[in-house]
């Protein structure tokens, strides 16, 4: 039996975005006189609006209101948007291939507005069979809940089916699922090796993922399928 359905996340994954959030939450940061760092972005890489939002109000000690941080950040993310989509190369041909193959999801713990908006400017609204939003969900990445709900959408099993994703608490979330797990990590934030074992593939470039990649990860993955 072949997998039954792919699921992508989209920040890092779709769009090499991580590093506007990374410059997003620099510059909310230093407007207030404190600084952002790289472990506190991958603290919140891959969470929901209100995690994320909560991680950040935890780590740089703000007086600011969640529904503030969040009005703020989504703006500043959105502004670099329109000045200049970060789309990885290969990212596009990689959703309609698999399209070709299988249904597709995108389940996203990015904030709802911008993925509407990336879905908007990319047409891939019109490829996803379902788009599920992180802030719909009370538990965000790692916990396992929105793959479940994007494979129920699918009237897939998690366990037949397959997970594209950039960061720890992404992979995590697959793996939680119960699924194959494909790590695409943003080529700004590398895997740790940690992390790394958890994948049962891992690409560098989302151009490696072609039909062969995923005939081949049916046949390395046969035994579960």
């Amino acid at each position: 039996m072949s997998l039954e359905a792919v699921i992508f996340d989209m920040d890092g994954v779709l769009v090499d975005s991580e590093i506007y959030w990374l410059k997003a939450r620099q510059a909310f940061a230093a407007a207030r006189g404190k600084q952002w760092t790289d472990a506190d972005q991958r603290h919140a890489m891959g969470r929901n609006t209100i995690e994320w939002a909560h991680i950040m109000q935890q780590r740089l000690g703000l007086n600011d209101t969640l529904d503030a941080i969040m009005a703020e950040m989504k703006q500043r993310v959105i502004e670099q948007y329109n000045e200049h989509l970060p789309l990885r190369a290969g990212a596009l041909d990689a959703v309609y291939e698999a399209a070709a193959l299988y249904p597709v999801a995108l389940a996203s713990g990015s904030p709802t507005a911008i993925i509407q908006h990336v879905m908007a400017l990319t047409g891939l609204d019109r490829v996803f069979r379902a788009v599920l939003y992180g802030d719909d969900f009370a538990n965000g990445k790692p916990a396992p809940d929105i793959y479940y709900a994007a494979c129920d959408a699918l009237g897939a099993d998690p366990a037949r089916c397959a997970g594209v994703e950039d960061s720890a608490n992404g992979i995590r979330a697959v793996v939680n699922a119960g699924m194959l797990c494909v790590g695409a990590p943003s080529p700004a934030f590398p895997l740790s090796p940690e992390v790394a074992a958890l994948c049962s593939a891992q690409v560098a470039s989302m151009t490696e993922l072609t039909p062969a990649f995923w005939f081949e990860l049916e046949v390395n993955h046969a035994d579960r399928l």
